[in-house]
């Protein structure tokens, strides 16, 4: 009785590597599963202050860029 050494390896490679691809098959399943249930069950809180900006506050904002710039430039 002979047996093929090279035969057996490939055999137990295959068995590895298909035992860790299903295992990261239902990680990844279980991940996707957890996460649907916490944003179903438990979604993230809205911001209060989420309000658009207005005109006066791009200005401010502008000016702000502008003062850095020039403050960068001058050193």
């Amino acid at each position: 009785m002979e047996t093929n050494l090279i035969l057996e390896g490939f055999k137990f490679m295959g068995l590895g590597m298909g035992t860790v691809f299903l295992f990261l098959i239902i990680m990844i399943l279980s991940m996707n599963a957890m996460a649907y249930i916490i944003d179903r069950f438990f979604p993230e809180p809205q911001a209060a202050d989420a309000r658009v900006p207005t005109q006066k506050d791009n200005k401010k904002i502008i000016a702000a860029i502008t003062a850095a710039i020039k403050y960068h430039r001058e050193g």
